[in-house]
């Protein structure tokens, strides 16, 4: 598998507002910015680190997957997002290769990316995700 780099960190927090100073003020890191994903009820806010980013997941609902994340583990990572082209052929291989994939196909994910996860039974613990960007930055 072809990977262009580690895309992301996504960190779940309860409250962006409350996180983005230590960020921003401690880190000094830029905010790249900040948009709700509805269809996975999260607000995320993106922080350029280098040659990756930050995404910082603070769930709008108490159903989304990174409430019941929080509710389960407390804030912390979530998942590590690994830079790749054409995801579908990606999702393929790793699947071939015995990897259980929460999605089968790629779906929009934040910034306009295509993402899919892999299901952490098949990876040692860690969700990892595949995004595809078309643009360099969020």
């Amino acid at each position: 598998m072809d990977v262009k780099k580690v895309d992301h960190v996504g960190i779940a927090v309860t409250s962006i507002e409350k996180a983005l100073p230590f960020y921003v003020e401690i880190l000094q890191l830029k905010l790249l910015g900040i948009e709700e994903v509805e269809s996975e009820k999260v607000k995320v806010a993106f922080l350029k680190a280098g040659e990756t980013k930050i995404e910082l997941l603070e769930p709008t609902s108490p159903e989304s997957a990174i409430a019941k994340f929080i509710e389960k583990r407390g804030e912390g990572i979530h998942h590590i997002a690994l830079g790749v082209n054409d995801i579908q052929e990606r999702i393929n291989e790793l699947k071939e290769k015995g990897i259980r994939m929460i999605q089968d196909e790629p779906k929009c994910g934040a910034g306009g990316a295509l993402v899919a996860f892999m299901h952490p039974k098949s990876t040692g613990g860690v969700l990892y995700e595949l995004c595809e960007r078309k643009d360099a930055e969020v």
